[in-house]
């Protein structure tokens, strides 16, 4: 079959993706792209399509209709070329007990057809990224999760993939293991890798990640910058105001500013009060210069916007195939 190379600076690129099983639309017309050296973030809840999809990214199923490009080649024409340049860490990897760190690794290098010194380096550069160089000649089976985890990380990296598939990497570790992970996504991608990266730690992604998607019941819901998803469904802010005095008479105050304060589900607590507020930056410098003028001690003004977790849960249903 002919290869067909997809030109342009996307890594990896879906276009009008369909996998059925039966009755279920596991993926459901999806496409978006991702460019080099960017890290993309994949969200939805279990059975939304994620793994599917990125199944057949690491050429490990065939769509039903469209096609998929992996640093420009196509997963249906070219599935050898797009495995040279791509690195998959699933979620539930296999490791071999009886065999140690450097030897499990080697076994991976030598499958890639990685031979001689350059082998030698690309192990050595692995064991050194990942942090796992002390434990080299520790057999599988001693380490822990967190370790386990930047084996199979290294098992992705040790033939120099352009493109890195990684499904829930920071699943079960540790809030230390995590932030190393982190980090060493984020080198990565400074490096010029492209990174996409499924995960159900909503906060971790909005630090890491330069984009995402949302997907659920296999279709795709939003895709974007995290602030412009935020920015297109932040439809008000949430302020948190410090009052000082005069509590009891605060929420006639804000009531008087106008439309823009939202007091529906206004929370009282001591000093402070928060609600709703439509206006913009400043539309809340008045609101602060109406309660000062009106007599009030404003000792603290914070405002919020939603959370990529808010917006997650605002966008999606909860739905299951």
């Amino acid at each position: 079959m002919i290869a067909v190379h997809s030109s342009g600076s996307d890594c990896i690129e879906l276009r009008r993706l369909h996998r059925f099983f039966g009755d279920t639309k596991a993926v459901n017309d999806v496409t978006f792209s991702v460019g080099r050296g960017q890290v993309f973030g994949y969200i939805g809840p279990n059975g939304a399509g994620k793994t599917t999809s990125m199944r057949i990214l690491a050429t490990l199923d065939l769509p039903s209709y469209g096609d998929a490009y992996v640093d420009g080649f196509s997963v249906v024409n070219d599935p050898e070329l797009v495995r040279k340049r791509l690195g998959f860490m699933p979620d539930a990897f296999g490791t071999y007990r009886d065999v140690n760190c450097s030897e499990y690794l080697d076994f991976f290098a030598r499958a890639y057809g990685l031979v001689g010194r350059h082998r030698s380096q690309r192990l050595q550069w692995v064991l050194n990224f990942t942090g796992t160089e002390g434990m080299a000649n520790k057999p599988i089976r001693g380490l822990s999760k967190g370790m386990k985890q930047r084996l199979c990380l290294g098992r992705a990296l040790i033939h120099d993939p352009a493109v890195l598939i990684l499904d829930e990497p920071a699943a079960g570790l540790d809030p230390r293991a995590r932030i190393e992970l982190r980090q060493m996504i984020r080198q990565l991608a400074d490096r010029g890798k492209t990174i996409l990266i499924s995960s159900h730690i909503l906060t971790e992604l909005a630090e890491v990640c330069d984009s995402v998607a949302i997907i659920e019941q296999g279709q795709l819901l939003a895709t974007g910058s995290v602030d412009q998803i935020q920015a297109e469904r932040q439809n008000q802010l949430e302020l948190t105001m410090r009052i000082l005095n005069r509590q009891d008479d605060v929420i006639e105050a804000l009531k008087g500013f106008g439309e823009s304060v939202l007091m529906d589900n206004a929370i009282i607590d001591g000093q402070f009060i928060r609600f709703g507020f439509g206006g913009d930056m400043s539309a809340q410098a008045a609101l602060v210069t109406h309660l000062v003028n009106s007599g009030f001690e404003v000792a603290e003004v914070r405002a919020e916007k939603k959370s990529l977790e808010d917006v997650f849960l605002q966008v999606t249903e909860g739905l299951v195939q």
